[in-house]
Parts: C-alpha cells; sequence; structure tokens
C-alpha cells in the first residue's frame, strides 16, 4: 500500500468522526396527549337554550397532532372555574378534521339552562367552558369562559298573523303585560326572511310599554314569499346591552303579492291654447308618490259618451297636450296612475274644457 493511499484513508476516516457520528441527544419524554384547550368558546342563548360552538382542537399541547379524539366535558357555573367540576354535559368525540384540507372541524353543544339557574337579578349571569379530554380522561385545562345573562324570559305572544294590504305587511298579535319586575325592559322583536334566503333580518321592534299588538313592514319586496316570526326580548333596564330573546312564535307565511294599486291622482286641470295657436288642451295634475309609479293614463270623452285612453304608452310626467280637437266641442278629461306590475288605480275627477 503507498504512503499517499495510507494518508487519504486516515483523513476520510477522521472526517467520519468529526461529522457522521455525533452522540444522540437525551430521549424525548413520551407526549401525553393532552388537547390544546379551545380559546374561541362562544355562547348564545334564547329562551331558555344556550347554545355553544368552539374548534375542536387538532393538535396536543406539546404541539403534536392528536391521534384519536375523545369526549368534551360541558362546564356550567354561576361564576368564574378554576375546574370543571360536575359537568353539565358531554359531547362525544367530534370528526376530526377532512384529511384534503386540514380545517379543524367546529363543534356545538346545545344546553338547557334550568330554571333554579335562572334569577330575577338583572345583573345574574352564569358561566360557560369547555374541556376537552384524551383517551384516558385527563386535560390540559379549561376553555376560554364566556357569559350569558341568568334572568328568565319571556314566553311568546300569542295570536300572530300577518296580512299583506296596499300599506304594507301588517303583522299582528296579543299584547302581553310582561312578568317581571321593574329591573327588566321589554320589547317585541319581529323576525323576516325570504323564502330564497338562509339567514333572517330584524324587520321592526316595538316597545312592550307602548306595544299595541300591530307593526307595519316595509322593508319588503312585492311578488316575493316571506317567512315572520316574533319573540319577545327581555333587557336589563340599567344595560339594554344585557339581554335575551324569549322562544319564538310560529312562523307565518306571506306571499307579498302585489294587487293594490296607486294612489288616485288629484288636482286635475284642462286649459285651452287660446286664439291664434294651433287648437290644443293642455292638462296637469298633482304627481302621484307612490315608490312603485310605472306613469298616468289619459282619458277622454264627449258629452254622454263613454271615456276612451289617448295614450298608447304610459305619461311619465303629470303633464299632456291634446291636440286631437275639434271646434265647437267641449272636452271631459280624467287621469289614472299605474304601477309596475300594472296596477291602475280609478279615474280622478274630471276636469272639462271647451273648443271655440
Amino acid at each position: 500500500m503507498s504512503v499517499r493511499y495510507k494518508f487519504r484513508s486516515l483523513a476520510l476516516l477522521l472526517l467520519g468522526l468529526e461529522f457522521g457520528c455525533a452522540s444522540p441527544g437525551p430521549p424525548l419524554p413520551p407526549s401525553l396527549e393532552l388537547p390544546r384547550p379551545p380559546t374561541d368558546l362562544r355562547a348564545t342563548r334564547k329562551g331558555e337554550t344556550v347554545t355553544l360552538t368552539w374548534t375542536v382542537p387538532l393538535q396536543t399541547t406539546d404541539r403534536q397532532n392528536l391521534r384519536s379524539m375523545a369526549p368534551t366535558r360541558i362546564c356550567r357555573n354561576s361564576d368564574s372555574m378554576t375546574s370543571c367540576g360536575s359537568p353539565v354535559g358531554m359531547l362525544p368525540p367530534v370528526v376530526r378534521a377532512t384529511k384534503t384540507t386540514g380545517a379543524a372541524e367546529p363543534a356545538t353543544y346545545v344546553d338547557h339552562l334550568p330554571r333554579e339557574a335562572q334569577s330575577e337579578t338583572a345583573a345574574a349571569t352564569v358561566m360557560y367552558a369547555v374541556e376537552a379530554l384524551n383517551a384516558e380522561g385527563r386535560s390540559a385545562g379549561l376553555s376560554n369562559q364566556v357569559i350569558v345573562p341568568a334572568f328568565p324570559t319571556q314566553p311568546p305572544p300569542e295570536g300572530f298573523a300577518a296580512g299583506v294590504t296596499a300599506e304594507g305587511v301588517v303583522l299582528r298579535w296579543s299584547p302581553i303585560s310582561p312578568a317581571g319586575s321593574n329591573a327588566f325592559n321589554h320589547f317585541y322583536r319581529i323576525y323576516r326572511r325570504a323564502a330564497d334566503a338562509k339567514a333572517s333580518v330584524i324587520a321592526g321592534e316595538v316597545p312592550a310599554t307602548l306595544d299595541p299588538g300591530r307593526i307595519v313592514d316595509h322593508g319588503f319586496e312585492w311578488e316575493k314569499r316571506y317567512e315572520y316570526r316574533v319573540c319577545i326580548v327581555t333587557a336589563s333596564a340599567q344595560n339594554e346591552a344585557l339581554q335575551v330573546e324569549g322562544d319564538d312564535t310560529a312562523p307565518v307565511d306571506v306571499w307579498a303579492h302585489d294587487v293594490f294599486p296607486p294612489a288616485v291622482p288629484s288636482g286635475v286641470q284642462a286649459a285651452f291654447s287660446g286664439p291664434g295657436q294651433q287648437p290644443f288642451i293642455d292638462l296637469i295634475w298633482a304627481p302621484d308618490t307612490d315608490s312603485d309609479l310605472a306613469g298616468y293614463n289619459i282619458y277622454r270623452r264627449e258629452n254622454d259618451e263613454p271615456a276612451a285612453r289617448l295614450n298608447t304608452e304610459l305619461v311619465k310626467a303629470p303633464a299632456y297636450r291634446d291636440s286631437k280637437l275639434a271646434g265647437g266641442k267641449k272636452y271631459f278629461y280624467s287621469v289614472s296612475a299605474v304601477d309596475e306590475r300594472g296596477n291602475e288605480s280609478t279615474k280622478s275627477e274630471e276636469a272639462s274644457e271647451s273648443v271655440p
């Protein structure tokens, strides 16, 4: 073996000792598989039902992916909590995130707030938290804690009905005298949902103290179907932001079909052009203020003959000139209004004018 080869082999051996034979570090402890506590717990209350929503944890406290899902404790207390204590419910394991998106799955739990947990005190609240468990029933602690008011709510009003009028959708119910102390204010909240919409919107609110059992909704669109419902809201007299909706009435379906004509035009006047001009009669009247007005029809008659329409297309402005006249005759004019759906008002009072 040559000297050059010996030195080359020795160099390669030294390099291997320096870079390829690092000593292993201390072994890592096994993961306890403790799910990270949720931080986005939310709560909404309606009547005696409290709905909790949060995002299912997908990782452990040591940032490892959870290998299995376990139940979640539902915790409720009249004050802030350091531990769950006796849970009021248990949510079974939630299906894990899909492998394709890796997105976390939302979790939902509905709790019934018992009467003994409610209070006539306007400041009374109840606290909720959830506790995600591992397969051995251990956790890393509670989620964020959320507060809901704990005062009682009112049942829905009776006799709720809806009808379509020219004024709008008229909603009626039987007025009530809300039970409870002066620590609370009460008002009605009316919801409207279009047939092609997923969510409802607030159509109106009426204080119970001023409530005649009636409200007119103008926020709809004609020729659409809607669902209406109403509930009674109980709010703290000291802080109206602290409020809870009671249960809803049964929904009432309405088809907003427009068969209602616009207002009858008024103030119709007729004036002849005067001598020395090509003969014509000018008509003017007070403009119709209906929001869905499409235009006007002009009618003319002579003596006892039936009135005939003069225009072939709707007249847009509250004025019209009639040039098809004959001398020595007296003409009688009336005007009607037409809306966008073709509903026509009755004819106005007549205005007359003579042609020399």
